[in-house]
């Protein structure tokens, strides 16, 4: 550090004048603000659209002493390209074009992450150096220069391995392992693959025998090439490191957060270990960080039931619920409301166990039951920070399931989740949980019940007239679709045969009015609660479903898998 320390670094105001990217007056004015509110300069240059990243970051790579270079008059070198394998090049964005006396060039389009060089001589097993150049030239170049071959396949990654002589390394060194050039090089093709593939979890997973690698795509698990089941200390070490978890401990449950670039975006990884009978199992949770993922409109809503979520969000106090199972969506249509009520004018505190979207503007305490810091916790502090939302994670018990309703009593608006199968079934849920009917029917006032359903592939489905076994399964009359056109899964290379992409949310949605709230009064059953709500119009699960058979969005097989014939 202290060599590069020892010369004075030129402002970055003055960097990006001589680049003639902005002007004397632009770099006054951004002063100006920055005085006024702070921030870093190049940020306000950027928000006041006089800069854009790309700029900012070539004037950051030459301030840092790094080379810009223009990647479409440079020549790039064949032994450069070879020294990175596909996967590596795609997950850490980056384009190899220079070899020189063992030192590896590669344009970055981000000259601040230090770490990703780090990780890049790991894996190349040499020194590698940065050089700054466009993000749109690095994405053009990585499909020029790698193509079909970021899809490789698990075997040529490991015979890869083999062939690298990096690939021996001591068994009891646990730290040597996780950090060794093959180690790498393979954990970075599972990330990317995952990635690319949408899995919201990777599972690692050591038996006797063989090393299991396994994604969940669209709710289902599907199984990869196995790799040596020597590597399985190997791999999970090299994760349990990035997640700062101690690599020494395997006796005891570890879990852990990773912030990394995959792709080009903001992934965030959730890592859980776990002993076992053959040592470590390891789950990775993918969440995508994008904000842009977080819209109302892309979570399945049809046009009336996104307009009674959008008054939901409006509303001054109450108790907002969104219940389903484990994985069925909860988390993103509670942060997708959030995200639409997020406004300068409005303070919203969320309290989460873990936090698993970060937004700007919005509060987000971690829950830590390790420490004391639980929900009910929180809680109590958080309605001494003058909220107008506060998003509870999970109301688990009858402390933090009280403190919701004495803040939604004193003028808050409370959104959190259960775990139950139905909207109705919330109220019988937390009367169990000991709250006084009187209380809830005085701070209730919608219950959002979900499920996820896989999307049909549009490349691949196949329409049909449904026949008397659809029409069985559905709990439908055969006039009811005698005019209607179905479509089931058939498989391409699109959707890897599965015949689906990507789900969609079903949703059905409760409001706690004034017939509820006396049959809540009267202690009504979950089936008389249901029952009343369809007479006050909620469209149950089932029926959300069926608008999705119709409208040939999902098949038969995915919304009998997920709901139940009211009755």
């Amino acid at each position: 550090m202290g060599p590069p320390m020892a010369k004075q670094r030129k402002l970055i105001g003055q960097i990006l004048k001589e680049l003639r990217f902005v002007h004397e007056g632009q770099v006054q004015e951004a002063l100006q603000v920055q005085r006024e509110k702070g921030g870093p300069l190049g940020q306000i240059l950027i928000e006041m659209k006089a800069l854009t990243l790309g700029q900012l970051n070539r004037g950051l790579g030459v301030q840092l002493g790094m080379e810009v270079v223009d990647l479409d008059k440079v020549e790039i070198k064949p032994d450069a390209v070879a020294k990175l394998d596909a996967s590596t090049a795609s997950v850490f964005r980056v384009v190899p074009f220079k070899l020189e006396g063992g030192t590896l060039t590669v344009a970055m389009a981000d000259p601040l992450n230090a770490n990703l060089l780090d990780d890049l001589r790991f894996v190349s097993g040499g020194e590698v150096q940065g050089a700054i150049a466009d993000a749109d030239q690095i994405e053009r170049l990585l499909k020029k220069l790698y193509g079909d071959a970021v899809q490789q396949s698990m075997g040529k990654v490991l015979d890869e391995i083999k062939k690298d002589p990096g690939g021996v390394f001591d068994l009891e060194d646990k730290e040597a392992m996780a950090h060794s050039a093959p180690v790498v090089k393979l954990l970075n093709y599972v990330l990317f693959q995952a990635v690319r593939d949408k899995a919201s979890d990777i599972h690692l997973e050591p038996f006797e025998t063989e090393f299991k690698v396994r994604y969940r795509v669209d709710g289902s698990l599907y199984e990869l090439e196995p790799p040596p089941r020597t590597l399985a200390v190997a791999l999970i070490s090299r994760v349990k490191v990035m997640a700062n978890l101690d690599i020494a401990e395997t006796r005891v449950p570890q879990d852990g957060r990773i912030e990394i670039s995959i792709g080009g975006r903001p992934v965030d990884l959730r890592v859980s270990t776990l002993p076992t009978m053959y040592g470590e199992s390891c789950v990775i949770r993918v969440l995508d960080r994008s904000v842009g993922a977080l819209d109302l409109e892309k979570v399945g809503l049809s046009e009336g039931a996104g307009k009674q979520v959008r008054q939901l969000i409006q509303l001054p106090h109450g108790i907002v619920l969104v219940t389903g199972p484990t994985g069925s969506g909860k988390t993103t249509t509670l942060y997708s409301m959030l995200n639409e009520a997020n406004d300068v004018g409005i303070k919203i505190i969320t309290t989460e166990d873990p936090v698993e979207y970060d937004l700007e503007g919005i509060v987000q305490i971690p829950i830590n039951e390790e420490i004391g810091v639980t929900y009910a916790r929180v809680l109590r502090t958080i309605l001494r920070q003058d909220p107008d939302m506060i998003l509870v994670g999970e109301i688990r018990d009858l402390e933090t399931a009280k403190i919701a309703v004495e803040a939604a009593l004193t003028g808050h608006l409370v959104f959190s989740t259960l775990h139950t199968n139905d909207a109705p079934s919330a109220v019988t849920r937390l009367i169990d949980l000991g709250v006084e009917p009187y209380l809830l029917t005085s701070t209730l006032v919608a219950v959002i019940a979900q499920r996820l359903v896989r999307r049909l592939c549009r490349n691949c489905l196949e329409s049909y007239k449904p026949g008397p076994d659809a029409v069985h399964q559905l709990g439908l009359r055969p006039e009811q679709v005698a005019s209607a056109t179905f479509a089931r899964a058939v498989g391409c290379d699109a959707c890897n045969y599965a015949g689906y992409r990507g789900r969609v949310a079903l949703f059905e949605i409760m409001h706690v009015k004034d017939r509820l709230k006396n049959a809540i009064l009267e202690n009504a059953s979950t089936t008389q609660l249901r029952e009343l709500a369809v007479e006050e119009a909620m469209m149950t699960l089932r029926e959300s479903g069926l608008r999705l058979i119709f409208d040939q969005v999902t098949s038969v097989e995915e919304v009998v898998r997920e709901t139940i014939v009211e009755v």
